[in-house]
């Protein structure tokens, strides 16, 4: 069976498949993109610029038929995958406008002479993206590299190989030079040896810590550069003085935007005892009126899951934690009086440290909600699992928030919002949520050669 499908998680149907490419083909594409390079990093930053330009323009032109392959492919509502695909259109604009800043050589002061750093890109790069945000994942990882100077091999999720046609048909309308981006449909075993290849310069995943495991130790054999952006299970804290009506809202977007399907959603909310009833009876009240709906009705919130295989997995995993002796405050679960990946919202709680919902993550629509003493007790309950992706803090002492925001141990919080992310802040995450920074002005700087040039000729009498 081939490994690139469109299965429609709403439907349950194939509606389209890919064939993988050839050895020789994937050959090619290394080679089209290592001789595009050549050409592409001497391209002025001006001209890479009206470039990204018109990718943004594109994407906005054709932002409904867009979407609509996105909710077909895993499931989206339609209205949150157009938000997806303007999104992508201000990553676009954002490195058009500010890359000539970010990109300017810095000066060092020496004893004699002169010295700098100059930001020189480094070739050919492979990018490998999941299948949750299709179109978001891949323009954080193109969208400055291409304007740093170097060239892309593009591996997309193989439950979306209509989305990633279609962004290679932006970059065809758009007139990118041939080869700057290479759409590739391959084995894990193909991708290994593009990895390999000493013509690719580096490795950038958005994915599983599984996957992160393997292409980790391919990158490390290969000694090639890798960017890591793995799973996260992201507490997001509720303290005693939160505007409790705010908290419940960002709470319920943060958990279950996307179906939950988010390496940064606020999978696990952490409430201090002193308004935990409050804020579980105004948050289980609103989760009880969410239903999952067709995601190509405009109005709807939530969908299906990404797959049949997503909704059957975190079904054992709400059950595994149910049997371990988790309280069901919302009971929802996998649907299976219909065909697709349907799953209604649920929210737990009593989730203890000897169960493997306390540090595993869950995701889709399952809220785990925790009790905290205080906010050291509400501190340590989110520092104790593997991972150090995100987190979210809700209070209106500002004080108290930087305080809770330093003891964190994760790469971005956010404050009285729910989790997020914008094309000017840097994403990324410690500890077992990977490494590396994409957007904002550090996503451009993970695949640089900082060339040093030191000038000590004496000066001229």
């Amino acid at each position: 069976m081939t490994q690139y499908q469109v299965n429609n998680p709403a439907t349950g149907e194939t509606e389209a498949t890919f064939e993988t490419a050839t050895d020789a083909a994937v050959t090619q594409t290394i080679a089209d993109a290592h001789s595009a390079y050549a050409a592409w990093q001497t391209v002025s930053l001006d001209e890479r610029s009206a470039l990204l330009h018109k990718i943004a323009d594109l994407y906005i032109e054709r932002q409904d038929e867009l979407a609509s392959i996105v909710t077909r492919e895993m499931g989206k509502p339609i209205a949150q995958a157009k938000g997806e695909v303007a999104f992508v259109a201000d990553i676009y604009r954002y490195y058009a406008d500010n890359a000539k800043q970010f990109l300017a050589p810095n000066t060092i002061e020496v004893d004699s002479g002169s010295a700098r750093v100059e930001k020189r890109p480094v070739g050919v790069l492979f990018g490998i993206m999941p299948w949750n945000y299709p179109h978001y994942q891949v323009a954080r990882f193109v969208a400055p590299n291409l304007m740093a100077g170097n060239t892309i091999i593009l591996k997309h999720a193989p439950q979306c190989p209509s989305t990633a046609n279609a962004i290679a048909e932006i970059m065809a309308a758009a007139d990118a030079p041939k080869g700057i981006y290479n759409n590739v449909f391959v084995s894990n075993d193909q991708a290994a040896d593009i990895i390999h290849d000493t013509r690719v310069q580096g490795v950038s995943l958005t994915g599983s810590e599984r996957a992160g495991q393997a292409v980790a130790k391919e990158a490390g054999q290969a000694l090639k550069k890798v960017v890591l952006e793995l799973g996260g299970s992201d507490p997001f804290i509720v303290a005693a003085d939160a505007d409790i009506e705010l908290a419940v809202d960002n709470a319920i977007s943060g958990r279950f935007g996307n179906a939950g399907q988010a390496c940064n959603a606020a999978k696990r909310l952490i409430v201090v005892d002193d308004i935990y009833d409050d804020f579980i009876e105004r948050f289980t009240a609103k989760v009880k009126t969410m239903h999952p709906a067709d995601p190509m009705d405009e109005s709807t919130k939530m969908g299906p899951l990404s797959s049949i295989a997503a909704a059957d997995n975190l079904q054992k995993q709400l059950e595994s934690a149910i049997a371990s002796g988790a309280t069901v405050l919302v009971e929802g679960g996998r649907q299976t009086d219909k065909a697709g990946a349907w799953f209604a919202p649920a929210v737990i709680t009593d989730v203890d440290s000897s169960m493997e919902a306390y540090r595993e993550e869950l995701f889709g629509p399952v809220a785990i909600v925790y009790k905290a003493r205080d906010i050291d007790h509400a501190i340590s309950i989110a520092n104790d699992v593997p991972f150090g992706l995100g987190a979210s803090i809700q209070t209106q002492d500002s004080a108290l928030a930087e305080d809770i925001a330093e003891r964190l141990d994760v790469g971005m919080v956010t404050i009285n919002s729910d989790s997020g992310s914008e094309a000017n802040t840097p994403f990324g995450g410690v500890k077992r949520s990977g490494f590396g920074r994409e957007l904002g002005n550090l996503g451009i700087t993970e695949f640089l050669n900082h060339k040093l040039i030191r000038d000590k000729s004496p000066k001229s009498a």
